[in-house]
């Protein structure tokens, strides 16, 4: 029965119009509002669904991934645009994973979520 279904991913914050913000404005994204809530549209057309949920709890886990060409230039430019990438024990100065697996950083959004950019093969 749900073979043929368009199976989309959501997730949680507690403030539409910050998260509306920060996607749209800081990241770039194309985002769309309805009946308010958030979708995130992706050239694949694999949609995301941000919602508001008044006791929203940040994910402990990644919730986006975006792949990106070159890791540095991609993080240089989420700098300049006001993005803060964590520094967890292991990794570089900068803020990647260069202990196996793809090159990755992450950072967070206005609700706490923790999103990463990861260098493409």
């Amino acid at each position: 029965m749900l073979e043929h279904s368009k199976a989309f991913s959501g997730f949680s914050v507690d403030d539409i119009p910050k998260a509306k913000q920060f996607y749209g404005e800081t990241l770039g994204l194309r985002v769309t509002e309805e009946h308010g809530m958030l979708t995130l549209h992706s050239p694949d057309d694999r949609n995301t669904l941000i919602y508001p949920k008044p006791n929203h709890e940040p994910a402990t886990f990644t919730i986006l991934n975006f792949p990106v060409p070159d890791i540095e230039s991609a993080m240089d430019d989420l700098i300049a645009r006001g993005v803060t990438f964590e520094h967890y024990e292991g990794l570089d100065p900068k803020g990647i994973n260069r202990q196996g697996g793809p090159l990755i950083a992450w950072f967070k959004d206005p609700a706490g979520n923790i999103l990463s950019v990861l260098q493409e093969d």
